[in-house]
């Protein structure tokens, strides 16, 4: 495991730009960030190696999945709502969308029954109490949102 550490400071395009390129160039393995008063530090661990997520059975590059295929016209609605906040989630926070939540996470939220808990998300793998803590109400304001809207025609 490597380490990294980056400063940016608030309209500092070019080291934004710079951890931008790390995060999709490296293996991430965790991204912890802090505020300092004038500028954002972020501390990240890594692998040496492809960025390219692996399958950890084989060594080689995992499987893209094909959602809209894989999932239900409602659960795949549901899925691009969460992805919607994902992404908004990443951009506000300046994060990569997959540190939020991966796919595999959204979809299983997707798949997950009427009323959602903050129980049942916990339960996902990958979603602990800290995201539950920072994301929790949002998804669940966010399904709640998509379960009352009327179906797209």
């Amino acid at each position: 495991m490597q380490i990294a550490l980056f400063t940016v400071s608030p309209g500092d395009t070019p080291a934004q730009e710079d951890l931008n390129r790390f995060l999709r160039s490296h293996r991430v393995l965790t991204l912890d960030r802090q505020w300092t008063g004038t500028a954002w530090t972020f501390c990240a661990t890594y692998q040496l190696g492809p960025a390219t997520p692996t399958s950890p059975a084989h060594g080689k590059p995992a499987e893209k999945i094909d959602y809209k295929t894989v999932l239900d016209a409602p659960t795949f609605a549901r899925f691009s709502r969460l992805r919607e906040l994902r992404k908004s989630l990443a951009e506000r926070e300046a994060l990569p969308a997959y540190a939020v939540f991966t796919n595999e996470q959204l979809a299983a939220i997707a798949r997950l029954p009427e009323p959602v808990s903050l129980a049942a998300l916990g339960q996902i793998d990958g979603i602990g109490s800290a995201r539950l803590e920072k994301y929790g109400s949002g998804i669940l304001q966010a399904l709640s949102d998509h379960a009352h809207q009327p179906p797209a025609t």
